[in-house]
């Protein structure tokens, strides 16, 4: 397995590293995290770590970044990123069609403002593709996976605590017979999904692992595949037509595999032509978005696999797909650094083509009111389209560092970021802006 990363700060030199804090400083939580309850109190260094919108609106640095200790302002070092980052490519075909393509958009606008910046949670990205690393299940929850553990960030209390660790050794609450029977320990996590008290996470060896968070113990852990190169790549869970839980997982080896929730029995499994990077579900159950090393889309039967339409457009592998709450528009994110919103009523072409700045577009999220798309990069920029004007307006939040994972919380209210980086790794919230459409019209 390829290993690729652009270190933050790597083009730069520093005039001092002395502000920079010690990887066992800002790493405290992350190693703690393997054997016990990160539930302690971290107040001695939280001033270090956090950032308020209090202190940003002051001058703060929204990472905690200080800038005035640099050789490079932000904006100088901004414009050697952008030169220089390296996007990577599966398949090196010109992009020249692509700039033509994409939609012109206005990024001046603020849809979701700072709220706070912790860095006594970060992510830990252990494959530089999959970037589904985080979920909200509120505005004041928020799940995430750092090294061997999932932690959950309460933004209420300001605290984190673990609560599943996959380092020791992992018993399961209900004993299944082989080939499930097994004991699993310090399983790589690729991918995280959280839905209604359910935590499903996938291993590099092929693992699925549920655990319901109201109870005590992992109810399941297997691995569900014998192949070599079986990296579970992307888990979705959603209701069938039924009105039942079911998981999906997407695998190196090519297979789509659907679980029930409630029992953890492998209900079917698909077979596709190349490995699969990712799934999602329509909101109606019926229609499965099928991603993986092609530079095609797939959209197959739920309950069969049969595929239905191919979706052609991008130019090199996809790794991310959203659906529109209404169920008409499907998006696709690329290494060709594109999301393409794809219509159900007319699938011959796609409806717009969106652009990232530098790389890959690794995740991809429709809020729950369908009012914004957020569509995160391999790293440095996140951008939220505002799908009322078309997307032809767009926020596009600026930061530093490795992208883990995006998230809405369910209300929309918040919008949370995580960014993975030995020193400024952190978890970045964002709070929905509110008009009052009567004052303006007052004033």
């Amino acid at each position: 397995m390829a290993y690729f990363q652009n270190t933050l700060f790597q083009y730069c030199d520093f005039d001092d590293n002395s502000f920079i804090d010690s990887p066992r400083t800002t790493s405290l939580v992350v190693e703690d995290g393997l054997d016990s309850d990160l539930e302690d109190d971290l107040d001695s260094i939280k001033p270090k770590t956090d950032t308020s919108a209090a202190e940003v609106r002051n001058g703060k640095d929204i990472q905690g970044i200080q800038w005035e200790r640099l050789k490079f302002s932000r904006d100088k070092y901004r414009e050697i990123r952008l030169k220089q980052y390296k996007n990577y490519e599966s398949l090196a075909l010109p992009h020249e069609r692509i700039e033509k393509e994409c939609k012109e958009v206005d990024k001046g606008n603020s849809f979701y403002d700072f709220q706070f910046n912790t860095r006594l949670v970060r992510s830990t990205i252990v494959h530089f593709q999959l970037r589904n690393l985080l979920a909200a299940t509120s505005k004041h929850d928020v799940y995430l996976m750092q090294n061997y553990s999932v932690m959950h960030w309460s933004s209420l209390r300001r605290r984190c605590k673990e609560v599943l660790n996959v380092a020791k050794p992992i018993v399961t609450r209900i004993k299944y017979p082989a080939p499930f029977a097994q004991t699993f320990s310090r399983i790589q996590i690729s991918t995280v999904a959280v839905k209604d008290n359910l935590i499903a996470v996938g291993g590099f060896r092929g693992e699925l692992i549920c655990k319901n968070l109201n109870q005590s113990g992992v109810a399941f852990c297997a691995k569900i595949t014998t192949d070599e190169n079986a990296i579970t790549n992307s888990i979705d869970m959603c209701q069938s037509p039924e009105g039942s839980m079911r998981i999906i997982t997407a695998n190196n080896d090519a297979q789509i595999r659907v679980f029930d929730a409630n029992n953890f029995a492998c209900l079917s499994h698909f077979m596709f032509p190349w490995s699969v990077n990712n799934t999602s579900v329509s909101p109606d159950g019926r229609l499965l978005a099928v991603l993986g090393d092609s530079s095609e889309c797939l959209l197959a039967d739920a309950k069969s696999g049969k595929v239905v339409s191919n979706l052609r457009g991008h130019l090199d592998y996809s790794f991310s797909s959203a659906w529109h709450p209404d169920g008409r528009i499907v998006a696709t994110g690329n290494q060709d650094t594109t999301c393409r919103l794809w219509d159900l009523r007319n699938l011959s072409e796609s409806l717009a083509v969106l652009k990232g700045r530098i790389g890959a577009i690794r995740a991809i999220k429709f809020s729950s009111d369908g009012r914004f798309l957020a569509m995160a990069e391999a790293a440095d920029f996140v951008h939220v389209f505002d799908t009322w004007s078309d997307y032809a307006t767009c926020q596009e939040i600026d930061l530093f560092g490795e992208i883990a994972g995006i998230s809405f919380s369910p209300d929309t209210e918040a919008l949370f970021v995580g960014v993975a980086d030995r020193t400024y790794g952190s978890l970045l919230e964002f709070n929905r802006r509110h008009y009052n459409h009567y004052l303006d019209c007052m004033f």
